[in-house]
């Protein structure tokens, strides 16, 4: 603790921004782990029952087993048990809009992670910026006789660029891959829309008479 706190002193004060952007990258990577787990959104067990069900023609049963709506894939069945025998126009409809806002759940905070994983090299650019000109500053007083001043000014100036980079390139790759999570979690719950589509939804109106061309 007291390396870190020299560090950020030597610093300077963008250190204390780019701290800042560190413990937001980790709280929202810890919570979005914790959101993402397939318990929490898609659990498979909880399908397959549903599913079953369904096949059944056991509505009632399929609505108890999603009654709490604390995973994605539970509110998405409850919904579509709403629309039974709607037309498959307005089913899809229906199941699309709580799709979109499933997505905007899964997704939430990661633009602000994405953000953090780009300002953070900024902000050591900053800060490296700011110390040559103080470093630049020190030896015009100086003057160049004594060339550890500006070494060590130079040194110090490139301080906020590692620690901006330390927090930038863990956020991005993290960033990444939790993108990646979303989108395998978000297609599961594509699928289960189309099943409870074919499932639940009134079949197409066929013409009884056919037309003659």
């Amino acid at each position: 603790m007291g390396v870190l706190l020299d560090l950020i002193q030597r610093g300077g004060w963008v250190m204390y921004p780019i701290l800042c952007c560190s413990l937001a990258a980790l709280a929202i990577i810890m919570e979005r782990i914790w959101s993402l787990r397939r318990s929490k959104v898609a659990p498979r067990n909880l399908i397959y029952s549903v599913n079953d069900l369904l096949a059944k023609r056991q509505w009632p049963e399929a609505a108890f087993l999603c009654q709490e709506g604390r995973t994605s894939a539970e509110r998405l069945i409850r919904q579509s048990l709403k629309m039974i025998g709607r037309s498959r126009l307005m089913f899809k409809d229906v199941m699309e809009e709580t799709g979109r806002r499933e997505a905007i759940f899964l997704s939430s905070h990661l633009e602000l992670l994405g953000v953090i994983a780009a300002v953070s090299p900024l902000l050591g650019l900053l800060g490296t910026v700011s110390g040559m000109i103080n470093a630049f500053g020190a030896v015009a007083q100086a003057g160049m006789g004594n060339p550890g001043v500006l070494a060590g000014g130079i040194g110090q100036a490139l301080l906020t660029t590692a620690a901006g980079l330390v927090v930038a390139i863990p956020a991005m790759v993290i960033h990444r891959l939790l993108l990646n999570r979303v989108e395998a979690l978000t297609g599961e719950l594509e699928d289960l829309s189309t099943d409870l589509l074919e499932i639940l939804a009134a079949p197409d109106q066929v013409p009884s008479v056919v037309p003659l061309s």
